[in-house]
């Protein structure tokens, strides 16, 4: 069993490789196919940004039905890794007022995951002041495993340190409203993309996400991307690679063809 789950060696992590369930992020680090992140020698799963109970917190006429997707989910991955822990990175919850049935219904889906693992809850900054204690008990600022610093990423960033963060939603945009979510990582940090899936996710390419990886210091030049799927992986290798990629395809698009006419049906 352990064997299947060792990870399997990206030759170059700045270079595109075929789509797999699991690989490689950062020493230590892997990343699996749901989009979360696995710590093989404290056999930890990393898990950013559930915003349980978002149907609820924004008031609509839904049922939780994203809560209960997002548990069955994990239970899966715990199953298949032997995973002894489980790590919220914060946004566990979508905000800390919620309905007693909503709250009954969070409470539940977090003893179904202490009953196979240990559960370990970071605050973000959706908890708010009150780290949303009535729904989910004791918090914690942040948690270290494995020579990393787990964080929910919203804070000033301590540099010192290898972090594995959530809270930036890394995604890919593809276009016509269409994007994936994505690790992006370097050796001294991981963003593990949002769990949720309401979220459209920060576009790799933007100012905003240049600006917020840029608060932990590292050169964007050695960071890779890691698109994720609920059953595959597709490392892209070097974000600047795959934006160059991505800006040229979309400009030899825009120059390809002749210009749109529009037609007008005449009644003969």
């Amino acid at each position: 069993m352990e064997a299947r789950l060792r990870p399997q060696k990206l030759p170059q992590v700045n270079e595109p490789a075929p789509a797999t369930e699991r690989c490689d992020l950062a020493d230590g680090v892997v990343a699996l196919a749901p989009g979360v992140a696995f710590l093989p020698a404290s056999a930890a799963l990393v898990v950013a940004d559930a915003h349980l109970g978002y149907e609820d917190v924004v008031g609509g006429a839904l049922p939780l039905w994203s809560t209960a997707e997002i548990v069955a989910t994990l239970l899966i991955v715990v199953a298949r890794t032997r995973a002894r822990e489980i790590v919220f990175l914060g946004d566990i919850v979508h905000g800390a007022r919620m309905s007693a049935g909503a709250m009954r219904e969070i409470a539940g889906s977090l003893d179904l995951l202490r009953d196979v693992a240990r559960v370990t809850l970071v605050a973000g900054n959706h908890e708010g002041r009150t780290r949303a204690f009535r729904v989910l008990g004791a918090t914690v600022e942040e948690a270290e495993r494995d020579g990393w610093l787990l964080v929910h990423g919203d804070r000033a960033a301590r540099l010192e340190r290898r972090a594995l963060i959530g809270h930036l939603h890394p995604s890919l945009h593809l276009g016509s409203g269409a994007t994936v979510p994505a690790f992006v990582a370097c050796e001294r940090l991981v963003v593990v993309p949002a769990l949720t899936p309401y979220s459209p996710g920060l576009d790799l390419f933007s100012p905003d996400f240049a600006t917020a990886v840029g608060a932990w210091a590292v050169d964007r030049r050695h960071l890779h991307v890691v698109a994720a799927t609920a059953e595959r992986l597709y490392p892209f290798g070097a974000l600047t690679a795959l934006r160059g990629a991505m800006h040229a395809k979309t400009a030899a698009a825009s120059t390809r063809g002749r210009p749109f006419v529009r037609r007008h049906l005449r009644g003969d």
